[in-house]
């Protein structure tokens, strides 16, 4: 069973939350990060993207990059940017989008856990991702973002953090500049946070990576430099865990991630259609955008127009994990054997483009001449996600988009 236990958050003072808070290390570029931070003496971007504090083009990567990050993080704690909890308690977060609100109780996840499997994982990960992020973690000796996690909804969990929510005022509640609602409470009673890791314990059998696969893979590559470093190690300490926030499942949902190519392979729009009614009914063209209305239906959108298809029955097979997946059916009978598209991870005339963008994102991007054609796909369902991760398989990539993303800043995990 899963094993979620309570940690000693480090925590920005109300009055500074909104200053510290900022977008996940991964979302955006050094540029970015730099407009984002600017003016902003406390954000958190100065440790997770402190490249920023560089003069442009160095290497992110840099050992100098690091040590600063360090050099900033003890700063922050110098002057009462972060202030740590003193003593272990749980936390939830809650994010508001479009008037709907999920809850996630954030804790520690074990990192045995992961390595037995009990935290399972949909994605591959790439080694020097991994490695960025266990060097800033091994220097900082901190989970200084949250991990995105998802489990099988339990109705005595629920029950707590809507009791909680609605007895208690959140000590952070803001909405930020893109207009989604963040809000965290503290649960200060001891009571309640034994009788959740209690419940975590013998309800949960297992929790799922639903965004931070490479900040997962990690902090367990982390615990175990630690270990080995530790001549008196006993599974306890802080290092053997990291920081998640842990939402059920019935409160997530999926957005669709879509692909954008630059070329047809030399073929013409009319050929390229031709060739896609062999596997796919047209059902419908027009010039306003169309939007898959249900698993195997796509959109096209080509040469000025948009084209509504739905996969023939012999394309897929909802009995198989990954055969059911509307990418698989994409790059099977479309990107593979007509546009020439072998390996999504390393063509560099695909790209992928996010749903919280909107389908007119990817009419733009053909209509300027930068690509040929996009593809809009049907999003990714929770069960779906669960199912690939249940049976061992691995999604292929850029399949889900969670919205909103985390802030981080909004409390740390100290490993020493």
């Amino acid at each position: 069973m899963a094993i979620i236990k309570p940690f000693k958050g480090l925590r920005p003072p109300k009055e500074l939350v909104e200053e510290v808070a900022c977008l996940p290390y991964d979302v955006m570029n050094s540029e970015e990060a730099t407009q984002m931070a600017a003016g902003k003496e406390a954000s958190l971007l100065r440790i997770t993207r402190a490249e920023i504090e560089f003069e442009k083009g160095i290497d992110s990567h840099d050992e100098k990059v690091y040590l600063h990050a360090r050099s900033n993080f003890d700063a922050f704690q110098d002057k009462g940017f972060l202030v740590q909890d003193s003593e272990d308690k749980y936390y939830i977060y809650a994010q508001t989008m479009n008037g709907k609100t999920q809850y996630g109780i954030v804790g520690a996840a074990s990192c045995q856990d992961y390595l037995e499997g009990k935290i399972k994982k949909h994605e591959l990960t790439r080694p020097d991702k991994e490695e960025d992020r266990k060097v800033l973690s091994r220097i900082l000796e901190a989970n200084i973002e949250p991990v995105f996690f998802t489990y099988r909804a339990v109705p005595e969990i629920d029950e707590i953090v809507s009791n909680f929510v609605s007895n208690n005022d959140p000590q952070y509640d803001f909405t930020a500049e893109d207009g989604f609602g963040h809000h965290f409470w503290v649960i200060d009673d001891a009571n309640i946070n034994k009788r959740i890791e209690l419940l975590f314990k013998e309800k949960v059998p297992c929790t799922y990576v639903a965004d931070g696969h490479h900040r997962t893979a990690a902090a367990a590559g982390m615990s175990d430099e630690f270990r080995k470093k530790n001549p008196n190690h006993t599974g306890d300490e802080a290092y053997n865990f990291f920081m998640a926030v842990h939402f059920p499942d019935n409160q997530l949902q999926i957005i669709d991630y879509n692909r954008v190519v630059k070329d047809l392979n030399g073929l013409s729009p009319t050929e390229f259609i031709n060739k896609i009614e062999e596997n796919f009914i047209v059902n419908q063209i027009n010039e306003s955008i169309i939007k898959p209305k249900k698993l195997h239906d796509f959109s096209i959108y080509l040469d000025g127009k948009w084209y509504a298809l739905t996969a023939k029955n012999s394309t897929f097979n909802d009995d198989n994990p990954i055969d059911s997946l509307d990418v698989s059916v994409l790059s099977k009978y479309i990107l593979e054997p007509i546009l020439n598209i072998k390996d999504l991870r390393t063509d560099t005339r695909i790209e992928f483009v996010g749903g919280i963008r909107g389908l007119d994102e990817l009419s733009k991007r053909v209509d300027s001449g930068e690509m040929a054609v996009a593809f809009a796909l049907f999003p990714v369902s929770m069960n779906q996600l669960m199912n690939i991760a249940d049976t061992g398989n691995i999604m292929p990539p850029k399949v889900t988009w969670f919205e909103p993303k985390l802030r981080s800043g909004l409390v740390i995990n100290k490993l020493a």
